[in-house]
């Protein structure tokens, strides 16, 4: 014998985004998150690949070798100067850190 009063996960989750607005809202919460997730995820690399440039275009343009650019997208640190050239050379226009304080957005201009 069934017990008719089991609903199962997916029939209740097609039952609430039935409900007026509820799908819009998880849709505006799902692009919130791939947002953050984005940002939050981004690297040199990524960066670099954005700008459609592989690792040997941005080493001859930054006359280094690939293994050098390879070396400095897993870098946890480095001056700001070669973050700079290395965003230039990506084609990024008008590179810039944009960091909170108190509240306040501060920009940083390389």
């Amino acid at each position: 014998m069934t017990d008719k009063s089991f609903v199962s996960g997916t029939d209740r989750a097609r039952k609430m985004l039935d409900r007026p607005g509820t799908a819009e809202a998880v849709a505006a919460l799902n692009a919130e998150a791939a947002e953050a997730d984005r940002v939050y995820t981004m690297n040199l690399a990524m960066i670099r690949e954005a700008g459609r440039r592989t690792q040997t275009e941005l080493a001859h343009e930054l006359r280094v070798s690939q293994g050098a650019v390879s070396q400095l997208e897993k870098r946890e640190d480095m001056l700001w100067s070669t973050l700079r050239n290395y965003l230039t050379a990506t084609g990024a226009t008008d590179p810039r850190i944009v960091v909170s304080v108190n509240g306040r957005d501060v920009t940083v201009q390389f």
